[in-house]
């Protein structure tokens, strides 16, 4: 693949590559007992990956749609696979680390995340290089990185997931979760 820069898909790639070192670092953890530090990796896991799914529904499946041969259909398999993991990601924010049910939670969001990157990774990711030009590609980079800066940090598995609504309630939800999280320190290191 040509090199783009700060395009929508290094940018992405990027993401799901920092997301896998912290799913990683949650599997070492795993039968330590420090659960104080396996919730601590668990809500930057979520910050993150929320951030990066409101930035996909923004930007990533509208170019689907708009670029890729049968693209509203995959736009509508991510969307729904989104929908799963924020409620995935809803149901362990609410269990305890120590909750026997915690950990069968974990293994099945770090699966169907891991099975959403290869997915993107493999199929839309080469298929939009293919068909949207370096110009767009950048273009939509900038505005993933800049709607990432404001999106939320906590899942919201009611939220809108499709534009025009879901760009312009995230800046609102973003907000809120951040105040959030500076008071309760959520996601700090």
């Amino acid at each position: 693949m040509v090199d783009h820069g700060d395009d929508i898909i290094t940018i992405l790639t990027t993401d799901h590559r920092e997301v896998e070192q912290m799913f990683a670092e949650l599997e070492t953890l795993r039968g330590t007992g420090e659960h104080e530090q396996i919730r601590d990796v668990t809500e930057k896991v979520i910050i993150e990956l929320v951030k990066h799914s409101v930035a996909e529904e923004a930007y990533l499946y509208p170019a689907t749609r708009k670029y890729l041969p049968g693209g509203d259909a995959l736009a509508d398999r991510e969307i729904a696979e989104h929908a799963e993991a924020e409620q995935l990601m809803k149901d362990l924010e609410g269990t305890d680390t120590q909750d026997p049910a915690f950990d069968g939670l974990l293994t099945t969001f770090m699966a169907a995340i891991r099975q959403h990157v290869l997915e993107e990774e493999s199929e839309l990711f080469p298929q939009l290089a293919k068909h949207a030009d370096a110009d767009e590609l950048r273009h939509l980079g900038s505005r993933i990185n800049a709607i990432k800066k404001v999106a939320p940090t906590r899942p919201h598995p009611s939220a809108p997931d499709t534009p025009p609504a879901n760009k312009l309630l995230a800046p609102g939800a973003g907000l809120v979760d951040r105040i959030r999280d500076a008071i309760s320190g959520r996601g700090k290191d």
